[in-house]
Protein backbone atom coordinates (compact mmCIF):
# COMPACT_ATOMS: atom_id res chain seq x y z
CA UNK A 1 0.00 0.00 0.00
CA UNK A 2 1.01 3.62 -0.59
CA UNK A 3 1.21 5.70 2.58
CA UNK A 4 1.19 9.38 3.41
CA UNK A 5 3.70 10.84 5.81
CA UNK A 6 3.12 11.15 9.53
CA UNK A 7 2.03 14.69 10.32
CA UNK A 8 3.87 17.02 12.70
CA UNK A 9 3.39 20.49 14.09
CA UNK A 10 3.52 23.08 11.33
CA UNK A 11 2.23 20.72 8.63
CA UNK A 12 -0.81 21.72 6.62
CA UNK A 13 -4.06 19.77 6.70
CA UNK A 14 -6.35 20.21 3.73
CA UNK A 15 -9.97 20.38 4.88
CA UNK A 16 -12.39 18.98 2.28
CA UNK A 17 -16.18 18.78 2.03
CA UNK A 18 -16.93 15.56 0.21
CA UNK A 19 -20.45 15.00 1.52
CA UNK A 20 -22.88 17.20 3.49
CA UNK A 21 -22.51 20.87 4.49
CA UNK A 22 -21.76 22.43 7.88
CA UNK A 23 -22.41 25.84 9.38
CA UNK A 24 -19.76 28.53 9.34
CA UNK A 25 -19.75 28.59 13.15
CA UNK A 26 -18.92 24.90 13.45
CA UNK A 27 -16.41 25.10 10.60
CA UNK A 28 -14.51 27.86 12.41
CA UNK A 29 -14.49 25.82 15.63
CA UNK A 30 -13.01 22.85 13.80
CA UNK A 31 -10.30 24.98 12.19
CA UNK A 32 -9.40 26.40 15.62
CA UNK A 33 -9.25 22.87 17.01
CA UNK A 34 -6.84 21.68 14.33
CA UNK A 35 -4.71 24.79 14.81
CA UNK A 36 -4.61 24.10 18.56
CA UNK A 37 -2.94 20.76 17.71
CA UNK A 38 -0.23 22.74 15.91
CA UNK A 39 -1.39 22.25 12.31
CA UNK A 40 -1.99 24.79 9.61
CA UNK A 41 -5.33 24.44 7.82
CA UNK A 42 -6.15 24.97 4.16
CA UNK A 43 -9.92 25.11 3.70
CA UNK A 44 -11.46 23.88 0.46
CA UNK A 45 -14.06 26.09 -1.18
CA UNK A 46 -16.83 23.49 -0.95
CA UNK A 47 -16.58 23.61 2.85
CA UNK A 48 -18.59 26.82 2.64
CA UNK A 49 -21.03 25.69 -0.05
CA UNK A 50 -24.51 24.20 0.15
CA UNK A 51 -26.18 22.45 -2.76
CA UNK A 52 -29.67 20.99 -2.70
CA UNK A 53 -29.90 21.40 1.06
CA UNK A 54 -27.95 18.23 1.93
CA UNK A 55 -24.77 18.52 -0.12
CA UNK A 56 -21.68 20.71 0.27
CA UNK A 57 -21.40 21.88 -3.31
CA UNK A 58 -22.06 20.05 -6.55
CA UNK A 59 -20.45 16.66 -7.16
CA UNK A 60 -18.05 18.35 -9.58
CA UNK A 61 -17.02 20.94 -6.97
CA UNK A 62 -16.44 18.34 -4.29
CA UNK A 63 -14.47 16.02 -6.57
CA UNK A 64 -12.34 18.90 -7.90
CA UNK A 65 -11.56 19.98 -4.35
CA UNK A 66 -10.41 16.52 -3.24
CA UNK A 67 -8.30 16.02 -6.38
CA UNK A 68 -6.74 19.46 -5.90
CA UNK A 69 -5.81 18.75 -2.27
CA UNK A 70 -3.96 15.57 -3.26
CA UNK A 71 -2.15 17.44 -6.05
CA UNK A 72 -1.25 20.44 -3.86
CA UNK A 73 2.36 20.26 -2.67
CA UNK A 74 1.55 22.59 0.23
CA UNK A 75 -0.91 20.07 1.72
CA UNK A 76 0.57 17.34 3.91
CA UNK A 77 -2.59 15.50 4.95
CA UNK A 78 -6.31 15.61 4.19
CA UNK A 79 -9.24 15.51 6.62
CA UNK A 80 -12.89 15.41 5.68
CA UNK A 81 -15.09 18.11 7.15
CA UNK A 82 -17.96 15.71 7.90
CA UNK A 83 -19.95 12.78 6.57
CA UNK A 84 -23.68 12.77 5.94
CA UNK A 85 -24.25 11.96 2.29
CA UNK A 86 -22.60 12.62 -1.07
CA UNK A 87 -19.28 10.77 -1.24
CA UNK A 88 -20.50 8.02 -3.62
CA UNK A 89 -21.46 10.72 -6.14
CA UNK A 90 -17.84 11.70 -6.74
CA UNK A 91 -16.18 8.28 -7.06
CA UNK A 92 -16.12 8.34 -10.87
CA UNK A 93 -14.64 11.87 -10.87
CA UNK A 94 -11.56 11.24 -8.76
CA UNK A 95 -8.06 11.14 -10.28
CA UNK A 96 -6.85 7.88 -8.77
CA UNK A 97 -3.51 8.07 -10.59
CA UNK A 98 -2.85 11.50 -9.07
CA UNK A 99 -3.79 10.19 -5.64
CA UNK A 100 -1.42 7.23 -6.05
CA UNK A 101 1.40 9.55 -7.12
CA UNK A 102 0.79 11.97 -4.24
CA UNK A 103 0.10 9.75 -1.21
CA UNK A 104 -1.22 11.67 1.79
CA UNK A 105 -2.88 10.67 5.02
CA UNK A 106 -6.65 10.79 4.34
CA UNK A 107 -9.00 10.88 7.34
CA UNK A 108 -12.74 10.45 7.80
CA UNK A 109 -15.55 8.01 8.58
CA UNK A 110 -19.27 7.38 8.04
CA UNK A 111 -20.12 8.48 4.45
CA UNK A 112 -16.36 8.67 3.84
CA UNK A 113 -16.37 4.85 3.78
CA UNK A 114 -17.06 5.12 0.05
CA UNK A 115 -13.88 7.17 -0.43
CA UNK A 116 -11.75 4.94 1.80
CA UNK A 117 -12.80 1.93 -0.26
CA UNK A 118 -12.40 3.50 -3.69
CA UNK A 119 -9.10 5.22 -2.91
CA UNK A 120 -7.71 2.11 -1.21
CA UNK A 121 -8.62 -0.19 -4.08
CA UNK A 122 -8.03 2.18 -7.01
CA UNK A 123 -4.96 4.06 -5.73
CA UNK A 124 -3.46 1.58 -3.28
CA UNK A 125 -3.44 4.18 -0.50
CA UNK A 126 -3.74 3.20 3.15
CA UNK A 127 -6.21 5.58 4.85
CA UNK A 128 -7.46 6.39 8.34
CA UNK A 129 -11.02 5.73 9.51
CA UNK A 130 -11.22 8.38 12.19
CA UNK A 131 -12.74 11.58 13.61
CA UNK A 132 -13.49 14.51 11.32
CA UNK A 133 -13.33 18.27 11.61
CA UNK A 134 -16.86 19.57 12.13
CA UNK A 135 -18.34 16.27 13.33
CA UNK A 136 -15.83 15.67 16.10
CA UNK A 137 -12.96 18.14 16.53
CA UNK A 138 -15.38 21.07 16.76
CA UNK A 139 -17.26 19.31 19.57
CA UNK A 140 -14.52 18.47 22.08
CA UNK A 141 -13.74 14.80 21.49
CA UNK A 142 -13.17 12.72 24.59
CA UNK A 143 -9.60 11.99 25.60
CA UNK A 144 -9.65 8.37 24.43
CA UNK A 145 -10.75 9.38 20.92
CA UNK A 146 -8.26 12.24 20.76
CA UNK A 147 -5.39 10.03 21.89
CA UNK A 148 -5.95 7.45 19.16
CA UNK A 149 -6.43 10.07 16.46
CA UNK A 150 -3.25 11.99 17.26
CA UNK A 151 -1.20 8.79 17.62
CA UNK A 152 -2.35 7.57 14.22
CA UNK A 153 -1.79 10.95 12.57
CA UNK A 154 1.61 11.80 14.02
CA UNK A 155 3.54 8.59 14.72
CA UNK A 156 4.97 6.55 11.83
CA UNK A 157 4.54 3.30 13.71
CA UNK A 158 1.77 0.70 14.14
CA UNK A 159 -1.03 1.60 16.54
CA UNK A 160 -0.64 -1.78 18.21
CA UNK A 161 -3.52 -3.09 20.35
CA UNK A 162 -6.86 -1.33 19.99
CA UNK A 163 -8.05 -1.04 23.59
CA UNK A 164 -11.55 0.05 24.53
CA UNK A 165 -12.05 2.68 27.26
CA UNK A 166 -12.92 1.39 30.74
CA UNK A 167 -16.44 0.01 31.01
CA UNK A 168 -16.69 -1.03 27.36
CA UNK A 169 -15.77 -4.68 26.98
CA UNK A 170 -15.16 -6.35 23.65
CA UNK A 171 -17.06 -9.62 23.23
CA UNK A 172 -16.11 -12.69 21.21
CA UNK A 173 -18.87 -13.89 18.87
CA UNK A 174 -16.78 -16.49 17.03
CA UNK A 175 -13.47 -17.76 18.36
CA UNK A 176 -10.26 -17.91 16.35
CA UNK A 177 -7.15 -15.97 15.34
CA UNK A 178 -6.52 -14.52 11.90
CA UNK A 179 -4.50 -11.77 10.17
CA UNK A 180 -5.26 -9.56 7.19
CA UNK A 181 -5.74 -6.03 5.93
CA UNK A 182 -8.56 -4.06 7.54
CA UNK A 183 -11.33 -2.89 5.17
CA UNK A 184 -14.89 -1.63 5.47
CA UNK A 185 -16.49 1.07 7.60
CA UNK A 186 -20.09 2.22 7.68
CA UNK A 187 -22.46 -0.65 6.87
CA UNK A 188 -24.86 1.47 4.82
CA UNK A 189 -22.03 2.60 2.56
CA UNK A 190 -20.51 -0.87 2.25
CA UNK A 191 -23.96 -2.08 1.15
CA UNK A 192 -24.41 0.86 -1.22
CA UNK A 193 -21.20 -0.07 -3.06
CA UNK A 194 -22.32 -3.64 -3.72
CA UNK A 195 -22.53 -4.41 -7.43
CA UNK A 196 -20.44 -1.37 -8.39
CA UNK A 197 -16.81 -1.17 -9.51
CA UNK A 198 -16.06 0.08 -5.98
CA UNK A 199 -17.50 -2.90 -4.08
CA UNK A 200 -15.42 -3.72 -1.01
CA UNK A 201 -12.96 -6.54 -1.68
CA UNK A 202 -12.97 -8.67 1.47
CA UNK A 203 -10.92 -11.60 0.18
CA UNK A 204 -8.61 -12.65 3.02
CA UNK A 205 -9.30 -9.37 4.85
CA UNK A 206 -10.73 -8.24 8.17
CA UNK A 207 -14.11 -6.62 7.56
CA UNK A 208 -14.99 -3.77 9.94
CA UNK A 209 -18.64 -2.62 10.22
CA UNK A 210 -20.47 0.09 12.21
CA UNK A 211 -23.55 2.29 11.81
CA UNK A 212 -25.95 4.79 13.38
CA UNK A 213 -29.72 5.40 13.37
CA UNK A 214 -30.59 2.11 11.69
CA UNK A 215 -33.27 -0.20 13.06
CA UNK A 216 -32.34 -3.89 13.32
CA UNK A 217 -34.52 -4.85 10.35
CA UNK A 218 -32.58 -2.42 8.16
CA UNK A 219 -29.27 -3.75 9.47
CA UNK A 220 -30.60 -7.25 8.71
CA UNK A 221 -31.34 -6.21 5.14
CA UNK A 222 -27.90 -4.70 4.60
CA UNK A 223 -26.03 -7.60 6.19
CA UNK A 224 -28.10 -9.99 4.09
CA UNK A 225 -27.05 -8.04 1.00
CA UNK A 226 -23.40 -8.42 1.99
CA UNK A 227 -23.95 -12.12 2.66
CA UNK A 228 -25.63 -12.68 -0.72
CA UNK A 229 -22.71 -10.86 -2.36
CA UNK A 230 -20.19 -13.23 -0.79
CA UNK A 231 -18.43 -10.73 1.47
CA UNK A 232 -18.66 -12.96 4.54
CA UNK A 233 -17.63 -16.01 2.53
CA UNK A 234 -14.52 -14.15 1.36
CA UNK A 235 -13.41 -12.32 4.52
CA UNK A 236 -10.97 -13.72 7.05
CA UNK A 237 -12.63 -12.17 10.09
CA UNK A 238 -15.18 -9.58 11.23
CA UNK A 239 -14.71 -6.55 13.50
CA UNK A 240 -18.00 -5.12 14.79
CA UNK A 241 -17.93 -1.52 15.96
CA UNK A 242 -20.59 0.67 17.60
CA UNK A 243 -24.31 0.81 16.75
CA UNK A 244 -25.52 4.12 18.07
CA UNK A 245 -29.31 4.62 18.27
CA UNK A 246 -29.97 1.30 16.54
CA UNK A 247 -32.47 -0.09 19.06
CA UNK A 248 -35.64 -1.82 17.82
CA UNK A 249 -38.85 0.18 18.09
CA UNK A 250 -40.75 -2.93 19.15
CA UNK A 251 -39.81 -4.33 22.56
CA UNK A 252 -40.03 -7.93 21.40
CA UNK A 253 -38.12 -7.36 18.16
CA UNK A 254 -34.64 -8.52 17.22
CA UNK A 255 -31.75 -6.41 18.52
CA UNK A 256 -28.61 -5.64 16.51
CA UNK A 257 -26.89 -8.36 18.55
CA UNK A 258 -29.55 -10.85 17.42
CA UNK A 259 -29.13 -9.86 13.78
CA UNK A 260 -25.38 -10.45 13.85
CA UNK A 261 -25.95 -13.77 15.61
CA UNK A 262 -28.40 -14.79 12.89
CA UNK A 263 -26.49 -13.62 9.81
CA UNK A 264 -22.76 -13.30 10.54
CA UNK A 265 -22.00 -15.88 13.22
CA UNK A 266 -23.01 -18.88 11.03
CA UNK A 267 -20.05 -18.13 8.73
CA UNK A 268 -17.79 -19.06 11.67
CA UNK A 269 -15.21 -16.40 10.87
CA UNK A 270 -13.35 -15.01 13.92
CA UNK A 271 -15.58 -12.15 15.06
CA UNK A 272 -15.48 -9.58 17.87
CA UNK A 273 -18.25 -7.25 19.03
CA UNK A 274 -18.31 -3.75 20.58
CA UNK A 275 -15.02 -2.28 19.41
CA UNK A 276 -15.46 1.42 20.22
CA UNK A 277 -15.09 2.70 16.68
CA UNK A 278 -17.88 4.49 14.83
CA UNK A 279 -20.56 7.01 15.77
CA UNK A 280 -20.39 6.48 19.52
CA UNK A 281 -19.07 8.74 22.27
CA UNK A 282 -15.66 7.12 21.69
CA UNK A 283 -14.46 6.77 18.10
CA UNK A 284 -10.96 5.33 18.04
CA UNK A 285 -8.96 5.81 14.83
CA UNK A 286 -8.69 2.64 12.73
CA UNK A 287 -6.14 2.37 9.89
CA UNK A 288 -7.57 0.82 6.73
CA UNK A 289 -5.55 -1.10 4.17
CA UNK A 290 -2.86 -2.15 6.64
CA UNK A 291 -2.14 -5.49 8.28
CA UNK A 292 -3.79 -6.34 11.58
CA UNK A 293 -4.21 -9.41 13.74
CA UNK A 294 -7.58 -10.38 15.17
CA UNK A 295 -7.53 -12.67 18.17
CA UNK A 296 -11.25 -13.07 18.61
CA UNK A 297 -10.84 -15.67 21.33
CA UNK A 298 -8.87 -13.19 23.42
CA UNK A 299 -11.00 -10.21 22.28
CA UNK A 300 -7.95 -8.41 20.92
CA UNK A 301 -7.43 -6.43 17.70
CA UNK A 302 -3.83 -5.43 17.04
CA UNK A 303 -2.77 -3.09 14.23
CA UNK A 304 0.59 -4.48 13.12
CA UNK A 305 1.44 -2.03 10.33
CA UNK A 306 1.64 1.77 10.34
CA UNK A 307 -0.73 3.84 8.20
CA UNK A 308 1.97 6.50 7.65
CA UNK A 309 5.68 6.70 6.89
Amino acid sequence: MNKGKALRAGDTIGLVATSSPATEEVLLKSIAGLEAYGFKVKVGGACRETYGGYLAGTPQQRAYELNAMFADDEVDGIMCMRGGYGAPQILTMLDYDCIAQNPKLFIGYSDITALHTAIGQQSGLATLHGPMATSDIAHNMNGWTEQYLLRAMTRPEPLGPIINPPGEEMVCLVEGEVSGQVVGGNLALVAALMGTPYEVDTRGKLLFLEDIDEEPYRIDRMLTQLALGGLFDDCAGVIIGTWTDCEPKKRDGFTVWDVFQNIVVPYQKPTIWNVQIGHGTTNMALPLGVEARLDATGCQLTIEESVTV
